[in-house]
């Protein structure tokens, strides 16, 4: 059974993959729109505002690197790229141009529509309203999958949204790298203490006024992250 039914739109330029994606996505009770390059996944997205992109990387016209930094620049829409590149640098780089997930190929359907499962409910799409957690001048909308810092809105990614509500639903607690892995995360594979620590850079860049001395997200040597009590 479902877990959520979401707008989820599939750019790949190999036909038999989008469709075998969309078979799948489609059997958990999603919407599926299916595109076969970055130009068409870019008027697709604007048009329609899914709740998810499924995003391969090798595409015509516009490649789905790009795709990905455009689209994040201009909404929080979770994003999940699928490649043939699967080294950690490769990785990493998308995680840092705003993907909040990354699966090389050959992709196991099942896995992917269990981590699609996994981002729909980290971006709120799954749950109800929640209260708004404050911390100082900064505000989190869980419901609303919002973040805004002295009153001002700031876009964030489902990854980085889900690290920084967990930390702020306890202000002060520390979180070691494993904890945020498992709590954030979740049965994700392969994920390493060094990719929490990008998203936290990338984080902090985004809510800090100083993201060299955090006031927020703070770092515990040897231990982990935490968020400022006030």
């Amino acid at each position: 059974m479902a877990f959520v039914t979401a707008r989820i739109l599939v750019a790949d330029d190999d036909p038999k993959h989008a469709q075998l994606i969309r078979l799948y996505l489609e059997k958990e009770g999603h919407q599926v729109i299916t595109v076969g390059d970055g130009r068409s996944a870019l008027d697709v997205a604007r048009a329609r505002k899914p709740d998810l992109v499924v995003l391969d990387v090798m595409m015509p016209l516009v490649d789905g690197l790009d795709v990905c930094r455009i689209l994040r620049a201009e909404s929080p829409v979770a994003i999940l790229m699928v490649t043939a590149r699967s080294s950690e640098n490769d990785m990493l780089l998308g995680l840092d141009i705003g993907a909040d997930d990354y699966m090389p190929k050959p992709v196991s359907p099942r896995e992917l529509t269990a981590r699609v499962r996994a981002l729909l409910r980290r971006t709120g799409a799954a749950d109800g309203p929640s209260s708004i957690l404050r911390v100082g001048d900064l505000e989190v909308d869980a419901g609303r999958f919002e973040v805004r810092v002295r009153g001002e809105a700031v876009t964030l990614t489902a990854k980085e949204f889900g690290i920084l509500e967990l930390l702020a639903r306890e202000p002060g607690r520390v979180f070691t790298r494993g904890q945020i892995i498992d709590k954030t995360f979740g049965f994700e594979h392969d994920v390493s203490a060094r990719t929490v620590d990008a998203h936290v850079v990338n984080l902090r860049r985004k809510i800090e006024d100083n993201p060299a001395e955090p006031r927020y997200v703070q770092t515990v040597y040897g231990r982990g992250y935490r968020m400022a009590e006030k």
